[in-house]
C-alpha cells in the first residue's frame, strides 16, 4: 500500500465527527500547528497511556500554539464511554476531541490504516504548521506506544528552525556537538563558504553552527 499523504503534502478537507462535535479539517485549525494522531482501539491499555501522556503535555502543546486531534475507527459513543472511563478512573480529562471514523474512510484517506498491521488504525502521527502543510509522519505499530515529549520537541524545533532560518541537530536541544545551538544552511558558493566560517562558529565551511536567538 502506498502512503496517501507525504511530508510537504497539504491536509486534504475533512468533516468528522468528535467527541467534541463536528469539526473540519484543515479550516478549524488554519493559523494553529495540529498534531493528528491515531490509536488502534479504544479500551485498550497502551492506547490508554498515550492519551493520558498526550493530555498531561496538552497544555505545553497549547503554550506553542499547538492542538491535539486523536482518531480511531471506533463509533463516538465508544469514544465518549472511553473518555469517560479515563476520567473516572485515572483522573485525567481528555480536552482534546477524537475523530469517529467507523467508516474507515478518513483513516484510509490518510494512510493510517497498514493492512500487515490488521485492520485497525496503526500508531500514526501527522505534524501540521500552520498552513495545513504536513510537515512530519511518525507510524509506530501496535504493540509500541508514542513518545509525546518527542513529538513536543519536533513542533517546538520545527519552529525554533522556522524562526532562526536554522535546521536543527539530532537530540536538540542536547546535541552532543553543539548543544542547544542551531545548524546554518551549507553554504553553495564559493564566497559564501569564505564568509560563513568568518560569521559563524563552524566544524568546516559546510557544518557552521549558532545560537538560537
Amino acid at each position: 500500500m502506498e502512503d496517501k499523504i507525504l511530508i510537504g503534502d497539504k491536509l486534504p478537507e475533512i468533516k468528522a465527527q468528535t467527541t467534541k462535535g463536528v469539526i473540519n479539517l484543515p479550516e478549524d485549525y488554519k493559523g494553529k500547528w495540529l498534531v493528528l494522531f491515531s490509536h488502534p482501539a479504544d479500551f485498550t491499555p497502551v492506547c490508554t497511556t498515550e492519551f493520558v501522556a498526550f493530555q498531561k503535555r496538552y497544555d505545553k502543546f497549547r503554550e506553542l500554539n499547538c492542538e491535539l486531534v486523536g482518531l480511531s475507527i471506533d463509533q463516538v459513543f465508544s469514544h465518549i464511554k472511553w473518555v469517560q472511563w479515563i476520567k473516572d478512573n485515572l483522573n485525567t480529562e481528555i480536552e482534546f476531541p477524537v475523530i469517529a471514523d467507523d467508516t474507515g474512510k478518513i483513516s484510509e484517506k490518510l494512510g493510517f490504516i497498514h493492512p500487515g498491521k490488521g485492520t485497525n488504525t496503526v500508531r500514526a502521527v501527522l505534524i501540521i504548521d500552520p498552513e495545513s502543510t504536513v510537515r512530519a509522519i511518525l507510524y509506530y505499530p501496535q504493540e509500541l506506544g508514542r513518545n509525546m515529549d518527542e513529538i513536543l520537541r519536533m513542533v517546538k524545533a520545527f519552529q525554533v528552525g522556522a524562526e532562526n532560518q536554522a535546521a536543527m541537530p539530532a537530540n536538540w536541544p542536547e546535541n552532543e556537538l553543539i548543544k542547544d545551538r542551531v545548524i546554518v544552511s551549507p553554504a553553495t558558493d564559493v564566497k559564501t563558504a569564505e564568509e560563513r566560517v568568518k560569521e559563524y562558529d563552524c566544524y568546516d565551511w559546510w557544518f557552521c553552527h549558532k545560537e538560537v536567538k
